[in-house]
Order: structure tokens, then C-alpha cells, then sequence
């Protein structure tokens, strides 16, 4: 998504179906709430609450009632949102908020960050690391283009105070999801690729974050078709998986529940927003396989889920165990859950070429 055009749109669907969700046999849909107006991201609160950013600018919280209640707002385009103890961390046009939970409700509103450069991209998903440190997502303010400002087409890291900001990777159009691997720690990235090169390329990509990497951007991009990196490439660090070119992938989840079979333990699910005014690409859950020591098994990614109208935000349910998944399109959120016992697919065992932790 982009800041202009995310800023503009408003939810569209009413009355959304779980029926029209499909996923695999042995899973099940249900919908776990609706009535969300654009939600963006989603995030679970140290009361147990499911905490959702919506476009608008409003955090809401949703409890046992499964109706969203207004915690927060008057954050410009909010697109991520993290939990560090009873403070919540909002990641929003141009900069980082912070708010803490007392109570159930908001309390001692602060900026974290601002006067981060946004236009075209703008501030996406944030996450704490394993040191303690945000990590934020910052888009490019165009297309293609020669950045001025370091800190677009980023991974950016600061304190939880806002202090010592550095910049972690960069040649990231628009880095939009974050997700912290469990098992190892690992930050992976979802980004979205470059408008103009035609249907079919170029694809979108998920990375590995480690710091001083440099994955092309502007020069050089991820080709579907080829499955390496084609122009000025030297330095460039290739992405783990490519995904679907002009898909959006966006909000992404390592799945950590105990509802799914054991084969899908510690795989990676994307949301792929898809297009604005055609449905050819995106608009699905997709998954990502890895293996037991947390590296990936494939450079491509498996379709998991249809039917959505544009989905964008991922998480767990931790209690039990449901895929969540927050459809921007349809202001609802679906929870996916294994309808029975399956027993675990084999994992593959083939030489993983070419990828990188």
C-alpha cells in the first residue's frame, strides 16, 4: 500500500462471509470479529487483548466480546503497532507514538520518533527485537529513485526512548511486514517491488534482516521468472523466497500455535494485499515452509488461503492456537484453526540453493 492511497480509501466490505474464505481440507473458518473499519495491523496486549491499528487513525482493542472498542487514536495512518511490557508502540506516518495501557485504557501518549521522510511509502510494521530495540519498517518516497534521506527504503533501529536511532538494512522499497523468528530471533521482512517492469515481474520478496545488508533497491530488483536478482547487483544480499510479483505482501506471522498439524509449526504466513483495481494478483494467505534448524525449504511461496477481499495483517491467537488474518478490505478478521488431527507431512529434505539465513 501506499500513504496516499491508504490515506484515501476506506474499507468497502459489509456483512463478510467466513463461507467465502478457502483454505486447505482440515481447516476450518470462522470469524473472530467484524465491523473494523481498514484494520492494518494486529497485536495482542499483555491483558489478553487483540489490539488492531486501523487506517484511520484509531487503535482498537477487541476482549471477550469480540466487539472493537476505541483505545487510542489521532495517529496518521497507523500501519503497525508492538507491545514492549504495558507500553504499545505505533508506527504511523512519519514517525513512532507510544502509549501506555492502564487499566483498559490509554494512557501517557508520547513521540517516540518524527520527522521520518514519507510520501509515496511511508512508516510500516514495527516490532521488538530480541535486544530490546523497535524495529521499524520505512518505505521509499517513490517509485524508483535515488534516496537523500538514509533512512527511507529502510530497517530502522532505536531505542524503546527513541534514542540512538541507526539504520539496519537498506535497498528495501517498501519493507512493510516484520516478523521476529522464534526459535532463532531472526528478523525477516516482507517488501514490495517496483510498479513499472509489466505483469510479470518484479516479484515481491520476503529477507532476512541482519544489519549493513543492502538488498538492490533501486538497482537492482528480484525477477519471478529467474528467481535471482537481475541489475546492478554488486553487494546486493538475495531474498530468501519470491513471491508473486504486484501481490503486495505485506503483514506476515510465524506460525507458533498448537491448533495446526506439526508440519506447519515455525512456517511463515503473508498476507498479500493485492492490486487497487484488479484482482489478477495477491488478495491470499501464503506460506512460507521452513525446516526444524528455522531455515527456509523453498524460494517460492504456497498458496494457503483465498477469498479475501484485501488482506493485511497476520497474528496467533495464543490461547488457541487460530491463524488470525484482518482483511483491510472487509473490515473483518478470520481465524483459521485445524478442524481435526492431521498427521505431519514429511518435511522436505532437498538442498536449500542459494538461499541465506
Amino acid at each position: 500500500m501506499t500513504a496516499a492511497l491508504a490515506g484515501a480509501l476506506l474499507a468497502t466490505g459489509t456483512g463478510a462471509s467466513a463461507a467465502a474464505i478457502r483454505v486447505p481440507p482440515g481447516f476450518a473458518v470462522s470469524v473472530y470479529a467484524r465491523g473494523l473499519s481498514a484494520p492494518t495491523a494486529m497485536a495482542f496486549g499483555p491483558d489478553g487483548r487483540l489490539y488492531v491499528t486501523q487506517t484511520g487513525g484509531k487503535v482498537v482493542a477487541i476482549g471477550a466480546s469480540r466487539r472493537p472498542v476505541a483505545f487510542a487514536g489521532g495517529f496518521r495512518t497507523p500501519l503497525g503497532l508492538a507491545w514492549r511490557g504495558t507500553t504499545l508502540y505505533v508506527s504511523r506516518a512519519g514517525g513512532l507514538d507510544s502509549v501506555r495501557l492502564a487499566g483498559h485504557r490509554a494512557a501517557g501518549r508520547r513521540t517516540v520518533l518524527s520527522g521520518l521522510p514519507y510520501k509515496l511509502h511511508q512508516q510500516d510494521n514495527v516490532v521488538v527485537g530480541a535486544d530490546g530495540r523497535l524495529y521499524l519498517g520505512s518505505g521509499s518516497t517513490c517509485d524508483v529513485c535515488r534516496e537523500r534521506d538514509r533512512r527511507s527504503a529502510a530497517i530502522l533501529s532505536v531505542r524503546p526512548d527513541g534514542r540512538d536511532l541507526r539504520v539496519v538494512a537498506s535497498g528495501l522499497r517498501n519493507p512493510y511486514g516484520l516478523a521476529l523468528q522464534p526459535s532463532t530471533g531472526r528478523l525477516y521482512a516482507s517488501v514490495n517491488g517496483q510498479d513499472k517492469l509489466g505483469q510479470g515481474e518484479p516479484a515481491e520478496m520476503v529477507v532476512a534482516v541482519r544489519p549493513g545488508r543492502f538488498f538492490g533497491w533501486p538497482v537492482c530488483w528480484p525477477s519471478f521468472r529467474l528467481l535471482r536478482l537481475v541489475g546492478s547487483c554488486a553487494g546486493a544480499t538475495p531474498p530468501v523466497a519470491y513471491l508473486e510479483p504486484h501481490s503486495s505482501a505485506d503483514g506476515m506471522a510465524f506460525y507458533i500455535g498448537d491448533s495446526f498439524p506439526a508440519a506447519y509449526r515455525g512456517d511463515l504466513f503473508v498476507a498479500e494485499w493485492g492490486e487497487y483495481l484488479s484482482k489478477r494478483h495477491g488478495r491470499k494467505l501464503v506460506r512460507l515452509q521452513f525446516d526444524r534448524q528455522g531455515h527456509p525449504l523453498a524460494r517460492r511461496a504456497t498458496t494457503f488461503a483465498t477469498g479475501f477481499v484485501h488482506p493485511l495483517a497476520v497474528a496467533v491467537e495464543p490461547s488457541s492456537g487460530a491463524l488470525l488474518v484482518a482483511d483491510w478490505g472487509s473490515g473483518t478478521i478470520y481465524a483459521i484453526q485445524s478442524t481435526r488431527k492431521l498427521i505431519a507431512a514429511p518435511r522436505m529434505t532437498r538442498r536449500r540453493a542459494g538461499i541465506l539465513e
